[in-house]
């Protein structure tokens, strides 16, 4: 039996794409290019570095003078570490029922952050102070976890937007109720391109406390940061990130990567791309009769209806999600190398399923 071969080679087919998620894509090639640009000699270790020292000046120029970037390995970390940062043991958290950190991580903000969630159904992934009101109270009854946070997503898991003053009006009613903000921005580079406005315009100017900041989906290897926006808000959190095991070691290449997306306008550039090829795909879709949008576009991500047995045949031909398998809703993402022909023949394969 031959030995297996220990040279790199590729594995997969890099021209075949799909509509599953943005995580799905590759690095941009200037990242790649940033991370050899980083690498070689040494840098002292766990963020003492000349990579993670220069991106601090970038988040500022994004974010304020006072912001500070911690940087993580992922998105869940970055979202149980900030959470830790703004409550007490007993502390909980309200977001909504479709939320990132109550369907999709697994319990970690509750199993390795200590937190509760209380969650609020909504009809487009949106908080509103209304709505936040449903479940913020309590605050003296000790049978009752303290809600201390409200957490909102921008672009929101349904791919939806919130305004800045939809998030101003958020953050004046969770203030003046004694809690802090925290806002997910695992696709906030997607949000800032559709509203075609500076990142600081819907975090620091209206009042977020502390936010994750995404990277991977945006055209990273991997790496997000949490951003710390009220140095008041927050207590320890160098710590609470090595006790959270979210430390990198070797920093210096989470940080360049975030350092190459944010000084220039690449981050803009990705997303702005992304955003595109979600309106031509749903420009393409609500063409094909027998297939409801259900959300309005305006990031990346296209959700839609289709009948179930038509969602199992395209799946074979491109790679996506049931979101409500019962329901047959569906989820398309599109990325920064998403193509023009990747979203047309997506569509005319649609088309054919439909039709069959």
């Amino acid at each position: 039996m031959n030995p297996p071969r220990t040279d790199a080679r590729r594995h997969h087919d890099p021209t075949i794409r799909g509509f599953a998620s943005d995580n799905y894509a590759g690095a941009h090639p200037e990242v790649l290019a940033a991370l050899a640009l980083a690498n070689g000699g040494h840098q002292v270790a766990y963020g003492e570095d000349e990579y993670t020292d220069h991106l601090q000046q970038i988040i500022r120029s994004h974010f304020g003078a006072t912001a500070e970037a911690f940087p993580v390995f992922n998105g869940t970390g970055a979202n149980v570490v900030a959470l830790q940062a703004v409550t007490d043991r007993w502390g909980a958290v309200i977001c909504a029922e479709s939320a990132h950190i109550h369907v999709d991580e697994g319990g970690a903000p509750e199993r390795m952050g200590g937190l509760k969630l209380l969650t609020v159904p909504t009809p487009d992934g949106k908080l509103t102070p209304d709505l936040i009101d449903r479940q913020a109270y309590g605050w003296d009854d000790e049978h009752r976890a303290m809600p201390q946070v409200v957490s909102i997503t921008q672009s929101t898991e349904l791919g939806t937007l919130y305004t800045p003053d939809e998030i101003r009006a958020i953050c004046d009613h969770a203030h003046e109720r004694g809690m802090r903000v925290h806002l997910d921005g695992s696709r906030i580079a997607n949000a800032a391109a559709s509203l075609d406005v500076p990142m600081r315009t819907f975090t620091n100017a209206v009042g977020v406390d502390i936010l994750s900041l995404g990277g991977t989906k945006n055209g990273a290897v991997f790496g997000e940061a949490v951003v710390v926006l009220d140095q008041d808000a927050v207590r320890r959190m160098k710590h609470l990130r090595k006790l959270s095991m979210q430390l990198a070691s070797k920093m210096r290449f989470v940080s360049v990567q975030l350092e190459a997306l944010l000084a220039k306008d690449l981050w803009l550039r990705n997303a702005r791309h992304a955003n595109e090829m979600a309106q031509r795909l749903a420009e393409g879709v609500r063409a094909v009769g027998g297939v409801e949008i259900l959300h309005p576009v305006q990031a990346n991500g296209v959700f839609a209806r289709l009948p179930h047995d038509v969602a199992e045949r395209l799946m074979k031909r491109y790679r996506f999600y049931f979101w409500d398998e019962a329901a047959g809703d569906v989820r398309w993402m599109c990325a920064f190398d998403t193509r023009e022909e990747d979203v047309d023949g997506f569509v005319a394969a649609l088309k054919e399923e439909m039709a069959r």
